[in-house]
């Protein structure tokens, strides 16, 4: 297989920086790369991180993911139109009580998570189909697999995600198409960041006390261990993102952090769905020292696998 040209979604920072300069400094030079933004502004980050690559295995190019006409226009600038992987990271977050979400922000943020999607597939797809070969990679999560407290948007958007591509790839199989969600866990960047500082100020008068109380004292304390507990970096999912890119028969689903994984693994144990509730409802309001010494144990786990 020649170079092939890797379309990524997102780039000004995080897990989109850290994949396009992992594959546009890949020693085996299998990639050309077209990193794009919606804010060409916020390019510094990338071209400074891309260094001797820019302009040679990666080019920065502007792309919105909510505007088909931005699509459509960094989609003709390419050669051929042609992308053989397009990598979808493009994405928003949100955190909070469904009570103090503006049903407006809501809709935004499917526009970006799944619309955008949406919109790339539908430029992208006829081609392939032409051409009768491609890979879809989505960034999705493990809150497209399994609800987490508080986050019942962002996660329902992933859920869409999932049932989109899920749907799409038996089709896609038909024209030699590939499909892959790729599912992080916890990831410490600047995204993560300045969601939980938003989610600190943010205001709680449109629910209850009680509910304020927990997302306040419970959950917010609780993320933040998790975080430190469990959190890959932007380069380990890109590490991860990039054996899926190259692997012979890339799966269709694949989960990052294999630590995260005895979570998810509680869903399917269990097809009433109780499992899982009963398990996350204790460990948050019953036994928080259960939970303590649950990410206790896993931090010792992350080290070893860190050593090896």
């Amino acid at each position: 297989m020649g170079t092939r040209r890797v379309l990524v979604t997102g780039c000004s920072s995080g897990i989109g920086l850290a994949m396009a300069v992992r594959l546009a400094k890949d020693e085996l030079r299998r990639f050309k790369v077209v990193a794009t933004m919606r804010d060409l502004g916020k390019r510094g980050p990338l071209e400074k991180a891309a260094g001797d690559s820019l302009n040679k295995t990666l080019e920065i190019k502007q792309l919105d993911v909510c505007c088909e006409a931005s699509i459509k226009e960094c989609v003709n600038s390419l050669p051929d139109r042609r992308v053989d992987v397009l990598v979808n990271n493009a994405g928003v977050g949100m955190i909070g009580p469904v009570e103090c979400q503006s049903i407006d922000s809501m809709k935004e943020l499917f526009d970006t998570n799944f619309f955008g999607l949406a919109r790339l597939v539908r430029e992208l797809l006829p081609d392939m189909k032409r051409r009768q070969s491609g890979h879809i990679v989505a960034m999705s999560s493990v809150m497209g697999i399994q609800g987490l407290l508080f986050n019942d948007v962002y996660s329902a958007s992933k859920f869409a995600v999932e049932g989109f591509c899920e749907s799409l790839a038996v089709e896609a199989m038909k024209f030699n198409i590939k499909i892959t969600l790729v599912e992080p866990g916890p990831v410490v960047t600047e995204f993560e960041r300045k969601v939980y500082e938003d989610a600190e100020k943010m205001d709680l008068s449109g629910t209850d006390e009680e509910t304020a109380k927990i997302f306040r004292e419970v959950y917010l304390p609780y993320s933040i261990k998790v975080f430190a507990s469990l959190g890959q970096t932007p380069e380990e999912v890109a590490e991860q993102t990039v054996k899926v890119i190259t692997a012979k028969e890339p799966p269709l689903r694949h989960q990052t952090n294999r630590l995260y994984m005895p979570m998810t693994a509680l869903k399917h144990a269990d097809p009433t769905g109780r499992l899982p509730l009963d398990t996350f409802y204790k460990m948050i309001f019953k036994h928080g020292s259960v939970f303590n010494a649950t990410l206790g144990v896993l931090r010792v786990l992350q080290r070893r696998a860190e050593k090896k």
